[in-house]
């Protein structure tokens, strides 16, 4: 799917500009690379992100071989325009060792926590590990991951009308974790919700 990339970016003397790609969902860098005129052309055309592999010499699209392509949400650039920035949908891991990240694997923290619950929820959908909770409760079926939805919300309102500030945050995380379960089992991905709520806001 074409999306817009900027215009006049400034290339070094190799013709070329890094290119760094963060995950929409929960924020992480995934990885840095270069691209050339080429590439950011193949980008704005395709909305896969498409890099210009010094070592190899040559013009590569992400996941070519691998099938973990990077899906290009939006391109930005930097105040001196000679750095690329892309908020991208990845599939599967973006570094070659199979890491999510070239930087590792990464534990989210902040705003990226409710990614990386998604992620764990899908792990135990998948694997159902022997003892994990969440794969007890998503065993019992989408009513029960409902029921216990509406349970935690009873008791998060409880204690915004009632109980201290540190309850209140105890009761709201439930409420996001289980969130999360009820997500996974839908497979309703995270950015999906992200989405809706970007959507929003540029209305109001």
């Amino acid at each position: 799917m074409p999306i817009q990339v900027p215009e006049a970016l400034t290339y070094n003397d190799q013709g070329l500009l890094p290119v760094i790609a963060q995950d929409y969902a929960s924020g992480d860098i995934l990885m840095v690379a270069y691209a050339n005129a080429e590439a950011v052309r193949l980008v704005g055309e395709t909305g896969i992100a498409h890099f210009w592999s010094r070592s190899r010499g040559k013009l590569w699209k992400k996941g070519e071989t691998s099938g973990n392509v990077l899906h290009v949400r939006e391109a930005r650039t930097d105040c001196d325009r000679d750095v690329l920035l892309l908020i991208v949908d990845p599939v599967g891991p973006a570094c070659h060792t199979n890491a999510r990240t070239c930087f590792g694997e990464t534990t989210a923290t902040g705003a990226g926590m409710p990614a990386e619950l998604a992620r764990i929820v899908a792990a135990r959908l998948a694997e159902r590990p022997e003892g994990s909770y969440t794969a007890r409760l998503m065993a019992q079926g989408r009513q029960a991951v409902a029921r216990k939805i509406e349970e935690e919300t009873g008791e998060l309102v409880q204690a915004l009308a009632q109980e201290s500030d540190e309850r209140v945050a105890e009761e709201a995380a439930d409420l996001l974790f289980h969130l999360s379960i009820a997500l996974g089992e839908r497979k309703v991905p995270v950015a999906r919700v992200l989405q809706v709520l970007d959507e929003r806001r540029k209305e109001r």
